[in-house]
C-alpha cells in the first residue's frame, strides 16, 4: 500500500438510507443526500456533547459523528483530538496540573492533557467548553454545563432518539490516532468493532460509517469488522488508480470540499472527484460546511467579521449539486433546509 502515504491522507449517488433499517421506523428517500452533523450541530453547541448530536438530531441530520479518542483503561470517548485542554476545563483543574505533559502524535510534538492520561471517571469530572470561543461565543454560553461522552452514549442517544423520531439516526465515528494508540497499549480498532457488535451495528447495512485518515487502521478495521468504512482524505490530487486501490478497503471517501469544488472560481464549478469516486465504487461525503465566513470561499463571505455568517446555503447548494452522498456541517439545521429545497421533504 506504498502509494497511500499519510501525507497523501491527512485531512455520489446517494446512499440508500433504506438499507439503515430499524424496527418501526420510516426511511428516508434514497434520492436525498446525506446530512452529518460534524461532532453534533458544533455550531451552535460545544462539540462533542450530547447537547450538540441532540440538537443536531431536532434539526434534521441522518447522522451524528464523534470522533473518537481513548481513555487510560481503555474506553472510547467523544473528542476532537486526545489532547483536550481546548474543549474542556482540565487546565482549570488543579488536581490534574501535574498530568500536563508533550506528546509526539503522528509525527506532530504537543503539549497538555490527553485522554490517555485519564480514567473515564476522572474525564467525567471535567466539563466541556467551545473550541472555538471567538468565532462561536453562542456556543460558548453552554460553557461547562456538560462532561465528556463515551462512544457507547452517542450510540444510545442515536438509538433512543430513532425510536422517538420514528427516524434512521445513524452514527459516523471517525478513528483518530489509531496507530498512535494502538502503540501505546489501547487497541482502537478492536475496541470500536466490540463496541458496534455489541450494539448491532457490526453489519454492512448497519447505520454506521466508520473512517478514518489513517489507510492502514482503516484496512485492518475493514478485516474485523463488517461495518461500511470512509476514507477521509484532505490534499493531494487521487488519480483512478488510486481511487480504486482505496475501493479496495473504503465503500465511501471523506475528501475535503476544496477537493471535489473549485472554491476560487465563480459557481463554486465541480473538480470531477466526486464522480470518479463514484465510479470507483464508492460514495462521497466531502468535509465540512460552516457558516462563519472564516471558514467560507471569499465570494460567499458577508460583512468583514470572521465570525459573522455567510452565505453557506450556496455552498452546499454547489456540493449537492455535484452529486454528493452526504455533507458534513456543523449547521445541519441549514443542510437539511437546502437539502428539502433541492430534493423534497
Amino acid at each position: 500500500m506504498s502509494a497511500l502515504t499519510r501525507r497523501a491522507f491527512t485531512a455520489s449517488a446517494p446512499l440508500a438510507l433504506a438499507a439503515f433499517a430499524r424496527p418501526g421506523v420510516a426511511q428516508p428517500s434514497r434520492t436525498r443526500p446525506l446530512v452529518i452533523a460534524h461532532r453534533g450541530a458544533s455550531g451552535e453547541r460545544p462539540e462533542h456533547t450530547l447537547a450538540a448530536y441532540q440538537r443536531a438530531i431536532d434539526q434534521g441530520a441522518d447522522f451524528i459523528e464523534p470522533d473518537l479518542v481513548m481513555t487510560r483503561d481503555g474506553v472510547l470517548v467523544a473528542r476532537h483530538e486526545n489532547e483536550i485542554s481546548g474543549t474542556t476545563d482540565v487546565a482549570d483543574r488543579p488536581d490534574f496540573a501535574d498530568r500536563r505533559t508533550e506528546r509526539l502524535i503522528d509525527g506532530v510534538k504537543a503539549a497538555g492533557w490527553f485522554t490517555e492520561d485519564f480514567t473515564l471517571a476522572e474525564l467525567k469530572t471535567l466539563r466541556a467548553r467551545e473550541r472555538l470561543p471567538d468565532l462561536r461565543p453562542a456556543s460558548a454560553a453552554f460553557d461547562g454545563q456538560q462532561t465528556i461522552p463515551t462512544f457507547q452514549e452517542v450510540v444510545d442517544l442515536a438509538d433512543a432518539e430513532s425510536r422517538r423520531t420514528g427516524r434512521t439516526i445513524g452514527t459516523y465515528p471517525e478513528m483518530k490516532h489509531p496507530t498512535y494508540f494502538e502503540a501505546r497499549g489501547l487497541p482502537m480498532g478492536t475496541s470500536l468493532a466490540a463496541a458496534l457488535r455489541d450494539n448491532g451495528l457490526d453489519q454492512r447495512d448497519a447505520p454506521v460509517f466508520v473512517q478514518c485518515f489513517e489507510p492502514k487502521p482503516l484496512r485492518a478495521f475493514r478485516g474485523i469488522s463488517a461495518a461500511p468504512t470512509v476514507m477521509l482524505v484532505g490534499a493531494g490530487r487521487l488519480s483512478d488508480s488510486l481511487l480504486a486501490e482505496v475501493a479496495e478497503f473504503a465503500d465511501g471517501l471523506g475528501p475535503e470540499l476544496r477537493m471535489v469544488l473549485d472554491v476560487a472560481a465563480p459557481g463554486l464549478p465541480a473538480t470531477g472527484l466526486i464522480a470518479r469516486a463514484q465510479a470507483a465504487g464508492m460514495k462521497v461525503h466531502p468535509w465540512t460546511v460552516r457558516s462563519e465566513n472564516s471558514f467560507l470561499p471569499a465570494a460567499l463571505r458577508q460583512g468583514e467579521d470572521p465570525a459573522g455568517h455567510g452565505d453557506a446555503a450556496s455552498l452546499l447548494r454547489a456540493v449537492f449539486g455535484a452529486g454528493a452522498d452526504g455533507v458534513f456541517t456543523d449547521f445541519p439545521e441549514l443542510a437539511v433546509k437546502v437539502r428539502q429545497e433541492m430534493f423534497g421533504a
